[in-house]
């Protein structure tokens, strides 16, 4: 089973971070373009094909509009003086620290990318 699912709690929020306009494309976004809360139940395993087989939980997303990270980089905690801010994300989930929640919290539905 994914380690990174393991560590997530029913009642998380989470929030996904879109680098591209598609998904493998080379036109970037980097924006977060969705933000949810964990539902109960455990994590499972769905087949995409190709031979990926992630692992999922399910999800209750929330209306939002898209919010470009590159407003807020210098006030998020994981990103502020990094130049490869991104590398994080290339690894599917990782925890947030509440400095970072609250900003993204209150920047989420400011500007559009």
């Amino acid at each position: 089973m994914s380690r990174n699912w393991v560590a997530v709690a029913s009642a998380d929020r989470v929030a996904y971070y879109s680098p591209t306009v598609e998904f493998g494309g080379k036109n970037k976004f980097q924006a977060f373009t969705a933000i949810g809360i964990v539902e109960q139940g455990e994590p499972y395993q769905v087949t995409l094909g190709g031979g990926f087989q992630p692992y999922r939980r399910d999800v209750c997303w929330l209306p939002a509009e898209a919010a470009s990270i590159r407003p807020i980089l210098g006030m998020l905690e994981f990103s502020a003086g990094k130049q490869n801010w991104g590398y994080q994300f290339r690894f599917g989930i990782f925890v947030f620290r509440p400095i970072d929640t609250g900003v993204t919290d209150q920047t989420r539905e400011i500007q559009k990318p």
